[in-house]
């Protein structure tokens, strides 16, 4: 699984057998969740950031916080200060945990209830995918990345789901972390894609103070 990229043959997979979750509409009035208008950091990334600086956890190297149940990415530079936040799409089922030996596995032996963003701490590092491109590992082993916005299937909608204004649609992926390709370029590419960095990956079923114990603890 982790030689491939999933974009490319993400049409291939879920196919007619899997139900296509619906582009969540807005209220008229409502603000965009776009890269122009992101979203901020919540309250347990704010606990989680001051958790990070006051244990000094990052070493000193960029870092991102991945926020799932808002969808949000928020990346911050070596000095712990933000420098930009985006929506994202995640694993198309909720879960804080990956299948164990998932990124052996070919894609499209993956069910969708495997179809996971694991939380936890990782230490990130480049990678390139078959078609040459960079990206952004979270985890090898489990073959989940961080990459540009690519579309797949035009069923998915995967451009409007990263658009809308509420993070109920943006759970499309098999694990993977999609982002805007502008905000890709602009702030991952030079932290993230040079060297290693740190993704907090928030939890969305455990609880936050279990999943990173030993930096809340007091």
């Amino acid at each position: 699984m982790r030689t491939w990229w999933e974009p490319v043959f993400g049409a291939l997979l879920l196919g007619s057998l899997v139900v296509t979750p619906p582009v969540v509409a807005a209220p008229p009035g409502t603000p965009s969740r776009s890269a122009e208008q992101p979203p901020a950091p919540g309250a347990e990334v704010r606990a989680l950031h001051a958790a990070i600086m006051r244990t000094r956890d990052h070493q000193g190297l960029a870092f991102a916080v991945i926020d799932k149940r808002a969808a949000a990415l928020h990346v911050y530079n070596a000095e712990g200060h933000l420098l930009a936040s985006t929506a994202v799409l995640l694993g198309l089922s909720r879960g804080d945990d990956s299948v164990p030996g998932i990124g052996d596995r070919a894609l499209g032996d993956i069910q969708p209830h495997e179809r996971t963003t694991p939380a936890g701490r990782f230490v990130s590092e480049p990678g390139v995918n078959l078609q040459g491109e960079d990206i952004v590992w979270i985890d090898y082993t489990a073959a989940v990345s961080i990459h540009r916005l690519r579309p797949v299937h035009v069923s998915q909608r995967r451009a409007q789901r990263l658009a809308s204004p509420t993070p109920d649609d943006n759970r499309i992926t098999h694990g993977c972390v999609n982002v805007p390709q502008a905000f890709y370029e602009r702030h991952l590419a030079p932290l993230f894609g040079r060297q290693h960095a740190l993704v907090y990956v928030l939890p969305e079923q455990r609880p936050l103070a279990e999943v990173f114990a030993q930096l809340l603890q007091p």
